[in-house]
């Protein structure tokens, strides 16, 4: 059988000479395709946010850049409880690699049986509303750019302008007042009474001092750059250490 011819870049191939051609090129367009799509594949892949809640921990290992106070921010003791608990003196420094206890005490179930005592007894004090009521106001005035879900549970990001007033929003004592806690940029963070506190991080200026009493409404800071690198302000409520969602607080 006379066998057919093809012009193919300016030569002449015979038929058989055309089909091995052809299947080798196949092969390289598949493996290259196959190559290019687990490519893409990696490159999709969510990256885990770095975790930040301690609150159900009993140990934490320091890392590079931890402080006192962003531990005890994040395991919802505050540090001077892990101060105390850990025998730290001040000025509160922490060496990489050291095994920080959270709980008081001398072992981790003894501290959760005085947990669950201290539990029973919140609940049977959260009775009396004179002392737990609490009138929240929103700190500054603006958009929510960030909800509690998407900040991981974390707050809220509202966004503003530069320099915009931040207010208390509710009366109590500064309990920290600083730049040291990863994350938040230079942090206030208020302690209204002995169930909630308020965090308000990303200033540009901190106005008030730790131990300092503040009033509802009373102007603390000014608001600096958010995460995603414009104008904002994040802002945490905590119950007993926890984050709850700002928006079922706040007045409407």
């Amino acid at each position: 059988m006379q066998l057919c011819s093809v012009l193919f870049r300016g030569k002449v191939l015979g038929y058989q000479s055309l089909a091995y051609f052809l299947r080798r090129w196949f092969f390289l367009f598949f493996f290259s395709f196959l190559v290019s799509g687990c490519v893409g594949f990696q490159s999709q892949a969510p990256i885990q946010p770095k975790k930040r809640d301690l609150t159900s921990s009993s140990y934490y290992k320091v890392k590079k850049g931890d402080t006192l106070y962003s531990v005890g921010f994040r395991s919802g003791h505050g540090y001077k409880r892990l101060a105390v608990w850990n025998k730290i003196a001040s000025p509160y420094k922490l060496s990489v690699g050291r095994t920080l206890k959270l709980f008081r005490g001398k072992s981790a179930s003894s501290a959760a049986k005085r947990k669950k005592i201290k539990t029973k007894r919140t609940n049977i004090s959260t009775s009396n509303k004179k002392v737990l009521k609490l009138s929240w106001q929103w700190p500054v005035t603006g958009k929510i750019i960030r909800n509690f879900y998407n900040t991981g549970s974390k707050g809220i990001d509202i966004s503003g302008r530069v320099g915009q007033q931040v207010k208390a929003a509710e009366s109590g004592v500064v309990a920290y007042s600083g730049s040291g806690l990863l994350g938040y940029g230079k942090l206030l963070i208020i302690k209204h009474n002995y169930l909630y506190l308020s965090a308000y991080a990303h200033n540009r200026r901190l106005l008030v001092k730790e131990g300092q009493k503040v009033k509802k409404g009373q102007l603390i800071a000014e608001m600096g750059v958010g995460v995603n690198g414009k104008p904002a302000l994040h802002f945490e409520i905590r119950k007993n250490g926890k984050p709850v969602n700002p928006v079922i607080y706040l007045s409407k």
